[in-house]
C-alpha cells in the first residue's frame, strides 16, 4: 500500500548550492525528482540553509543561489508544482509534487526585515530564527548568551503571525523555544525527535512535547540515527520508537515526518533516501492503523495547516 507523504524538511537546495547536481536524477542526492516519485511523496519541505562560517554577503549570495535552485527544479521537472501558500495543498491533483520553501536560519537576514518582506515573495512557509548558533534573532542549541529570542526575533514572529508563516523550533535553545512558544501563532518542529527516546540535545523533552500538545503544533520525527539512537545506524523500528513515544503523550495527532534527507551523514537502514519512504510506511502498519499512518505520511500535517 503507498501512502502519500508530506516531508517538512530536507537540505537538497545547500547540496545543489555546494555541487550543482541535477535535481532530476543525481544519485548523490537523496531527495531528487526521481526518488520523491518512486516514495510516493505528495510534497516535499526544501530548507534555506546556509552554513554560519561564511560571512554576511556570502549567506546573503548562498540564499538567492538557492531560491534560484529551487525555482529551476520546479521548471525542469514536469508535475512539480510550487505550494506558495497554505490553500495550495489542498488543490495538488494526483500525480503531482508539490515543493515549498522555508528557511532554517535568518542569519543572512543580517537583521534587516527588508529579508523577511523579499523572501516572502518568493514563498517561505515556515522560518526556524536559527540553526544550533546564535545569531541577531536567538540563541541556538549551541549558544550560551541567555537571551533567548531577541527583539529582532520576536518582529520576525509578529510578521509570522500576520502571514499565517509557521514559526519552526527545531534546532532552538530551550529558552528561545519557551519564547516561541509564548509569542508565536503557528508553530511546528520540522524535524526532532524524543529526549526520553535518547537523549540528544535536538530532540524534545517531554515538557516542550506536552506544550506542543497544548498548542496543538505538529512535530515531526527526523530519521538521523545520531537523534534516533546515537549510534551511526538506526533500524525503522529505532524510529518508531519515538512516534511511539509522542503517541503516548497524546500526541499522536500532531505526528509527522521531517527527514533530514541530504543533510544527514547517516541513515535509517532502508530508509537511506526520499524513494524509500514507503519502506517506513510498511513498518508503521504493523503497529498502527492504517488512519493513523496517513496521519503520520500526511493528514496530521493538513490538519494543522494555519487557517
Amino acid at each position: 500500500m503507498a501512502i502519500p507523504i508530506i516531508d517538512l524538511h530536507c537540505d537538497a537546495l545547500l547540496r545543489l548550492f555546494e555541487r550543482g547536481d541535477n535535481f532530476t536524477n543525481a544519485p548523490t542526492l537523496d531527495v531528487n525528482y526521481e526518488k520523491l516519485q518512486a516514495g510516493n511523496v505528495m510534497a516535499q519541505a526544501f530548507a534555506i540553509f546556509i552554513e554560519p562560517e561564511l560571512s554576511l554577503q556570502e549567506k546573503r549570495v548562498a540564499a538567492y543561489k538557492q531560491v534560484a535552485h529551487f525555482q529551476a527544479l520546479i521548471e525542469a521537472n514536469p508535475n512539480m508544482v510550487q505550494l506558495k501558500n497554505w490553500e495550495d495543498f489542498h488543490t495538488l491533483q494526483p500525480g503531482q509534487i508539490g515543493a515549498f520553501l522555508t528557511i532554517e536560519g535568518v542569519d543572512f537576514f543580517g537583521g534587516n526585515l527588508d529579508f523577511w518582506y523579499e523572501f516572502y515573495t518568493f514563498g517561505i512557509l515556515a522560518i526556524g530564527l536559527t540553526w544550533n548558533v546564535p545569531n541577531e534573532a536567538a540563541d541556538g542549541l549551541h549558544s550560551n548568551l541567555g537571551r533567548g529570542v531577541t527583539s529582532f526575533g520576536h518582529d520576525i514572529i509578529k510578521l509570522n503571525n500576520e502571514h499565517k508563516i509557521i514559526t519552526d523550533v527545531t534546532h532552538l535553545h530551550e529558552q528561545s523555544f519557551w519564547h516561541v512558544m509564548e509569542h508565536a501563532d503557528y508553530v511546528i518542529a520540522s524535524h526532532s525527535n524524543a529526549t526520553s527516546v535518547y537523549p540528544h540535545e535536538r530532540n524534545l523533552t517531554d515538557a516542550q512535547i506536552r506544550a506542543m500538545i497544548a498548542k496543538n503544533a505538529p512535530m515531526h520525527v527526523v530519521y538521523f540515527p545520531e537523534f534516533i539512537n546515537g549510534q551511526k545506524q538506526a533500524s525503522l523500528r529505532d524510529l518508531i520508537n519515538h512516534i511511539d513515544h509522542i503517541a503516548s503523550l497524546g500526541g499522536k495527532h500532531l505526528i509527522g515526518l521531517g527527514s533530514d534527507f541530504d543533510g544527514i551523514s547517516t541513515k535509517v537502514t532502508g530508509l537511506e533516501h526520499a524513494g524509500m519512504h514507503q519502506n517506513l510506511v510498511n513498518e508503521l502498519l504493523k503497529y498502527y492503523r492504517e488512519d493513523e499512518v496517513r496521519g503520520f505520511c500526511y493528514q496530521n500535517f493538513l490538519n494543522h495547516l494555519p487557517k
